[in-house]
């Protein structure tokens, strides 16, 4: 739920017209992300604000019961296509590049799908993106098998550094400064998800990537090829919030950070 940050920042830039040649998300920045190129803007926080209390959305009971603490049935069918309606024909006309990460749990590396349609194939990605590792279960697309994206490619920016965009605006979730502790307990993770090592081993190393993407993401700041968006200090918020009024100050949070650096924004792409 701290993605509702970066929601907020799409959404001011929806309003003021800011548009991307190419974008990539990871876990919520994918689900999220996804109402930019549709450019339905509030849609984020709207259904999330509406269903966050819903058992049929995230619970211990769906955990229980599927192996999914988030309801895949009611999160990815009923949400999108009947109570809050994904526009996928605006989607699938918008002519960003649109591209999702997601883990191999086999090799527990990073892979990338460049979404099109919106469709039942795209969406199996997006939900692939945001399974998260123990109280997720792996995403079957094609061949692969497929977990949170996060575990392997945090951010991706070098990702789209290698599609040819060599200035990216990064959306980040964390303060300054923030860096992540290795896990405390190795060998659970190894037990729990000993059917797939690679991925274990890649979880079990997470916080040196992302503490190696964060000092290059500083560098390219500092060289001027990137700017960066992030809270002043941490969000306070739980993945799995469910209280609308948390949900609706993280939001806002990311809005008012956005509104404050416009001008700025604009200036860095050349608007």
């Amino acid at each position: 739920m701290r993605g509702l940050f970066s929601a907020g920042v799409l959404d001011v830039f929806m309003e003021n017209g800011i548009q991307f040649e190419g974008m990539a998300g990871i876990s919520a920045g994918a689900i999220f992300g996804l109402n930019f190129k549709s450019h339905q803007i509030g849609r984020a926080i709207r259904y999330n604000k509406r269903f966050c209390k819903d058992k049929r959305y995230c619970s211990l009971r769906s955990l229980f019961f599927t192996g999914d603490l988030y309801g895949v049935k009611f999160c990815y069918s009923e949400l999108p296509e009947k109570l809050d309606v994904f526009d996928t024909e605006t989607f699938a006309k918008d002519p960003t590049e649109f591209f999702v990460g997601a883990t191999d749990a086999s090799t527990g590396k990073a892979v990338y799908h460049r979404l099109t349609d919106g469709g039942k194939r795209d969406m199996r990605w997006i939900r692939a993106s945001g399974s998260m590792p123990l109280v997720s279960r792996p995403v079957r697309v094609g061949k692969r098998l497929l977990l949170d994206g996060g575990i392997a490619d945090s951010v991706p920016f070098e990702f789209m550094e290698r599609q040819g965009y060599d200035r990216n605006v990064i959306i980040l979730t964390q303060p300054d400064g923030y860096f992540k502790e290795p896990p405390p307990h190795p060998g659970v993770i190894e037990f729990l998800l000993r059917r797939y090592p690679k991925t274990a081993e890649a979880m079990i190393a997470r916080s040196d990537m992302y503490n190696g993407q964060m000092l290059g993401i500083k560098q390219r700041e500092e060289e001027g090829r990137a700017l960066v968006i992030r809270p002043r200090e941490s969000l306070g918020i739980s993945r799995t919030e469910n209280d609308p009024s948390e949900l609706e100050r993280v939001y806002q949070e990311g809005r008012r950070i956005c509104e404050e650096r416009l001008d700025e924004i604009k200036e860095f792409l050349g608007e």
